[in-house]
């Protein structure tokens, strides 16, 4: 498949996340589609459950893209979850069979407060 028509299903896919468009979001997804949580140790399999435990999150999203890039069956999105006004900065592998995505891992990562002994060599962002 095109890297175009791919790319074009992402923006899609992370736009509608951003508007809680919950049909929307999973129209990337294969049926069969599996998406791993590592560091919560949790898989989940199939479409339609993905869709419906998010839907059931009680929080308030936002996402914020920071950068997409891919080429073929494995693309990379770096991006910022926020949960109810807290960040989280998300990193999204997705893997791709026949122009859907058949697995998806995400690793959240909490902004923390960086030690003193660096502070003479960095700068901050945000």
């Amino acid at each position: 498949m095109d890297d175009r028509v791919i790319r074009a299903a992402l923006d899609r896919h992370w736009a509608a996340s951003d508007a809680s468009d919950f049909e929307m979001e999973h129209q990337i997804y294969r049926e069969d589609a599996v998406l791993d949580y590592p560091q919560l140790g949790e898989r989940i399999n199939g479409r339609r459950k993905i869709e419906s435990s998010r839907a059931a999150q009680p929080n308030r999203k936002r996402f914020t893209v920071r950068r997409i890039t891919g080429t073929g069956d494995l693309w990379v999105t770096e991006y910022v979850l926020t949960y109810d006004g807290r960040p989280s900065y998300t990193v999204s592998i997705m893997e791709f069979l026949d122009g859907k995505v058949a697995r998806e891992t995400q690793y959240f990562g909490n902004p923390f407060e960086p030690g003193p002994s660096r502070a003479q060599w960095v700068e901050r962002i945000s």
